[in-house]
């Protein structure tokens, strides 16, 4: 059998071992730094969202880095330092940041998150209701009148790609929610949106494809890959040497590093991301939400809550600030007010790094220049959404067959 080492067991990994056990040829290792129990495909909203067809380097995103830089509470912010691969990422995240960029990507975008979304309702039949998807939709709550009329300027770009949309004034919303008390103007609900608790999802993936055969590699440090010409050979880690016939690369917000090793400049900054959970909330949301001018997120599974959020590019790290912290949970209480929850224990507070590119735009292809070699990451805040589709994906590359989307805009190399 025809041998693939995959690196990297976030989402991604998971999802293209999935896709690629399906085909009963491959012996699958997967190999990843930690042990599949915490990384950032753990601790985010859950989100399966067509609705987030706009890409995030996208205009306006840098005035509003600017204007919350100085703010320790912020939800966006982008820490100034002098490292050449940052700095070069940045001048092309503002490049991209433009209506025309935009409108080229948006497209493509939309196209790989329908059909992730499709594939998610598939696989959740083959594993089972284990991870708690609910398809119901997801809220874009607005607090103020201005970004409600903001907000309602999605309803044309959303029509064009074939979305359902529902929008409802500050009484409908109460009706919607009659648990909480809410002060929020008016929202759209985006019916094509699902949610899963990607916990269970990640554990859920996990036992299946050890059922299947494929092999895990875990607590496991990548040191290097040995090339002969232009195919990829070796994975050198701290725990041996592993050979195959193919490999792809799915580290996440590490994924430049380990492309680094290959000879190849890939570029990725990963954006931090706050969230907590907690365990028993006795009247809650009924509804997932994206709270637009509050910049945060809440998800619920049934007496759970999750509230995250924040994006901030200052390295890879995962140091607590709680200041950001105070900034979701003041924001869920401003447009919540009823909603009876405490400020998170610091210790609790999760972080994770989500994989982002100067476009927003993921990588997912194979090399020009290693013959073998095959990259699925730098979804930045939609890994969860995109996931299922990157799998397919590369597991159609490897077998040389066609994509069931136009991935051109995806192209590993595409910043020269």
């Amino acid at each position: 059998m025809k041998k693939i080492i995959i690196v990297g067991g976030g989402v991604n990994g998971l999802c293209t071992a999935y896709y690629l056990q399906k085909r009963n040829k491959f012996d699958i290792t997967v190999i990843d730094r930690g042990n599949i129990t915490d990384n950032c495909s753990f601790g985010n909203m859950g989100f399966l969202s067509p609705s987030h067809f706009i890409p995030l380097a996208s205009p306006g995103i840098i005035s509003e880095g600017l204007k919350y830089m100085l703010s320790s509470s912020s939800p966006f912010y982008i820490k100034p330092r002098l490292d050449l691969s940052f700095l070069r990422w940045a001048l092309l995240f503002y490049k991209s940041s433009n209506a025309k960029t935009v409108q080229k990507n948006a497209p493509y975008l939309s196209e790989l998150l329908n059909l992730s979304r499709r594939l998610m309702n598939e696989i959740r039949d083959e594993l089972g209701d284990v991870f708690e998807m609910d398809e119901k939709g997801c809220m874009m709550m607005c607090h103020s009148q201005k970004a409600f009329e903001e907000e309602l300027k999605l309803m044309q770009p959303a029509k064009k790609f074939r979305l359902e949309v529902e929008v409802y004034n500050r009484e409908e919303l109460q009706k919607k929610e009659p648990d909480v008390e809410l002060d929020i103007f008016g929202a759209l609900l985006f019916k094509d949106d699902a949610h899963i608790h990607p916990g269970k999802f990640m554990a859920a993936m996990k036992r299946f494809l050890e059922q299947k055969g494929v092999k895990f590699q875990l607590n496991t440090e990548v040191a290097g890959l040995l090339k002969n010409h232009n195919k990829i050979e070796t994975v050198i880690t701290d725990k041996g040497n592993f050979s195959a016939d193919e490999f792809v690369l799915t580290g996440g917000s590490w994924l430049s590093e380990l492309a680094a090793k290959a000879g190849i400049n890939l570029l990725i900054q990963g954006g931090k991301g706050y969230s907590y959970t907690y365990d028993y909330v006795e009247r809650n949301i009924h509804f997932p939400a994206i709270l637009v001018d509050g910049r945060c997120a809440v998800t619920p599974w049934k007496n759970q809550l999750r509230i995250g959020g924040t994006m901030e590019f200052s390295g890879n790290n995962h140091k607590v600030l709680v200041k950001r912290m105070e900034g979701i949970y003041n924001s869920v209480k401003k447009f919540y007010p009823g909603l009876q929850i405490d400020f998170p224990p610091e210790d609790k507070v999760w972080t994770g790094l989500r994989p982002v590119s100067p476009d927003g735009l993921p990588y997912i292809g194979n090399s020009k220049k290693i013959e073998n070699l095959f990259i699925n990451g730098g979804n930045a805040m939609l890994g969860i959404s995109e996931g299922a589709a990157g799998g397919q994906i590369i597991s159609d590359l490897i077998e040389k067959m066609s994509t069931p989307i136009d991935i051109s805009a995806f192209q590993i190399e595409r910043f020269k």
